[in-house]
């Protein structure tokens, strides 16, 4: 779907896995990114950052890019909905960050376990109603946001974990910066490292943490 010459760059990032997880993971991809300008070369972090943690690292690291993405590794989205949201933030009138939402509307599929979608629901209802921001979907893993927008807000960004999609949305949203959710086609893939009970209760600590920070500036 990419080319080296449509002006995309991808960035693999490695949140912290460890020297001999790292060192197998390069011989892995090395054969598939060796020569293609469409690969920058891995960002391979040195300690565990936390999903945000490392996102915001990979944002950070090249400063030529007007759009800012992320994506999570599972392939759960295919190259093509990258692209097609990508071009949405393109032709945008005004800088805007799209958040990626798996809602079965305007012809988008969805494939899903049903107590990874109820769970979800249930915490997008409840960053709604605590942080009074609607919100159908915050965790997806993909999002589109301009470089500027980004940096307008990034010394804010306090949470790195799973919940710093969250955060993202508050500041963004508080800063009067507009965020669209955009339907896409999600095929789950089997695995990924998120326990819904643990981290689900940690994530909505940190929903509070956002709440008592943003009554904080008020």
């Amino acid at each position: 779907m990419f080319s080296d010459d449509d002006g995309v760059r991808v960035l693999l990032v490695d949140d912290g896995s460890g020297v001999a997880e790292q060192e197998a993971l390069v011989r892995v991809i090395e054969p598939v990114v060796t020569g293609r300008a469409l690969f920058l070369p891995p960002l391979l972090l040195p300690e565990n950052l936390g999903k945000g943690g490392a996102v915001y690292s990979g944002w950070r690291k090249n400063t030529g890019e007007e759009l800012l993405a992320f994506v999570d590794a599972d392939r759960s989205i295919t190259a093509s909905e990258v692209n097609r949201v990508l071009e949405l933030a393109k032709t945008s009138a005004r800088p805007t960050a799209f958040f990626g939402s798996r809602v079965k509307m305007l012809g988008r599929r969805v494939e899903r376990q049903f107590k990874r979608h109820l769970i979800g629901r249930i915490f997008a209802t409840l960053v709604s109603e605590i942080l009074g921001i609607p919100v159908y979907d915050s965790q997806c893993g993909f999002k589109v946001v301009p470089r500027a927008v980004f940096e307008s807000v990034a010394s804010k960004l306090t949470i790195r974990r799973f919940a710093f999609d969250v955060d993202l949305l508050v500041q963004l949203t508080d800063a009067g910066l507009p965020v669209v959710e955009v339907p896409i086609d999600w095929q789950e893939e089997p695995g990924g490292k998120v326990r819904l009970i643990r981290d689900s209760w940690r994530m909505f600590r940190d929903i509070l943490t956002i709440r008592e920070r943003r009554q904080d500036r008020r």
